[in-house]
């Protein structure tokens, strides 16, 4: 008697993705031995700060799952109730999401320069490796005649 396949398709939780990808990037750096008492302690770790820190890592992974995919996440709306009572407390402190200093903004431009150097350098690499092979294969040409 055979079994018919089912059509059914798993969804992944929104942000479950991002914590997976999280454990697995710790377990390649770290390299244990006994990876689930690795895992235990890890999601163990995640839970303190997620409850220091009140930011949910699996709620922010699937913010930024939503804001790759359509960009709405970030957008979200208060309640009016909500937006009426911060308002005046808004105009007073404007937030800024980071605030830079001028020795951040300098490695940045040094770390930009260097990236860009580095990719022209490469380019150039294989500028020159497409001349040498022309020049070789005219060369062979010319030995050919």
């Amino acid at each position: 008697m055979s079994i018919p396949f089912s059509n059914t398709h798993y969804r992944i939780p929104q942000g479950f993705g991002n914590l997976l990808e999280g454990l697995t990037r710790e377990i390649l750096r770290e390299q244990p031995d006994n990876i689930p008492s690795f895992a235990a302690v890890y999601f163990e770790n995640l839970l303190e700060r997620r409850e220091k820190t009140n930011c949910d890592p699996a709620e922010w992974g699937a913010k930024v799952d939503d804001r790759f995919y359509n960009n709405h996440a970030f957008k979200e709306q208060e309640p009016p109730e909500k937006e009426e009572s911060q308002t005046s407390v808004k105009e007073e402190t404007p937030v800024t999401d980071f605030e830079f200093s001028e020795e951040d903004k300098k490695k940045e431009e040094n770390a930009a320069v260097k990236i860009q150097a580095a990719f022209r350098g490469h380019l150039a690499r294989e500028g020159m490796k497409k001349m040498k092979d022309g020049d070789l294969q005219e060369e062979k040409t010319q030995d050919n005649n």
